[in-house]
């Protein structure tokens, strides 16, 4: 199976809302559209930092019918998927499939803790029911358990179009592992923009970016620098903008500081977000607002 589309820089969308929590689809677009202008490979809608929780299942439709409708087939869709219920993930999966995603980020069941049998079960049933790439998202520190390795290898024997992982460990002694246990078509991609470069500089392939929200042309910078192996020049990124990407990521919850930070550089018209997630401190504002000062210039008029 050819993956090489889920490689690179793909920008794990927010979800714009405007002051009274419905999304904002003038804003989506712009944002679309700058984020394929600035050279993304591709783009992850419904996920974590897209707020997909607290969204009715209509405006999932028709979040998912808009982003393929505004991306005309220039930069791949992936979907989001993931549920601790297996028959909702297949559900919610087949639905995406239907209006048109290209892949799909299915968490690890997050709450019910399952033993990595139960891991293989449930992601075997989705497997059995869609064609589409799946890419596994290990995140132990939201999930509370992490899809082990050799779950993830028995995974893509036994379903290659499984065929990838967004590793939000933080080890970079797994992903070399990682990329010890699979063939090199399996697609190993960072879930943190702070450790993107060690992650590629060990195997990794790419990222799925909340900091590519606001800073696209940064990243997709450094991704091509290191999987070019030009690690002195990506590296120089990485020294130079580490702290903002901290920042941005880790301020508060996200995806909170990076709505706060695209409504900052104009980007998008308000940082709102819904609950149970509430808008960033009046102190965390103020720290956020001179990080970003000499970015702060409006995108859109």
């Amino acid at each position: 199976m050819q993956t090489n589309h889920l490689s690179g820089t793909h920008t794990a969308l927010v979800t714009p809302m405007d002051n009274a929590g419905r999304i904002a689809f003038d804003d989506l677009e712009k944002l679309i559209d700058n984020q394929i202008e600035s050279g993304v490979q591709g783009l992850v809608v419904l996920g974590t930092t897209g707020e997909a929780p607290t969204l009715s299942a209509q405006e999932r439709a028709e979040l998912i019918r808009f982003a393929k409708r505004t991306s005309q087939g220039r930069v791949p869709i992936t979907v989001g998927t993931g549920s601790y219920n297996t028959q909702a993930m297949i559900e919610l999966s087949q639905e995406a499939e239907d209006l048109g995603a290209d892949a799909l980020l299915c968490i690890a069941p997050y709450y019910n803790k399952p033993t990595q049998e139960g891991l293989f079960q449930h992601f075997s049933a989705l497997a059995q029911k869609t064609e589409l790439p799946i890419i596994l998202y290990s995140h132990p520190g939201r999930c509370g358990v992490e899809i082990g390795l050799d779950t993830v290898a028995r995974l893509h024997e036994a379903y290659p179009h499984i065929c990838g992982i967004k590793e939000a460990s933080g080890s970079c002694d797994r992903v070399s592992a990682l990329r010890q246990k699979l063939d090199k078509h399996f697609i190993v991609t960072s879930g943190d923009d702070t450790v993107t470069l060690p992650f590629i500089a060990v195997g990794g392939q790419g990222v799925i970016s909340v900091a590519a929200n606001a800073f696209p042309e940064l990243v997709v910078s450094l991704v091509q620098m290191a999987t070019s192996n030009d690690f002195s020049s990506a590296q120089g990124i990485h020294q130079q903008y580490y702290s903002l990407f901290k920042t941005v990521l880790g301020l508060e919850t996200n995806p909170v500081p990076i709505k706060h930070a695209l409504h900052i550089l104009g980007k998008i018209s308000s940082s709102t977000v819904r609950l149970p997630l509430c808008p960033l401190s009046e102190a965390n504002q103020s720290f956020l607002e001179k990080i970003l000062e000499p970015f702060n210039t409006t995108v859109y008029a």
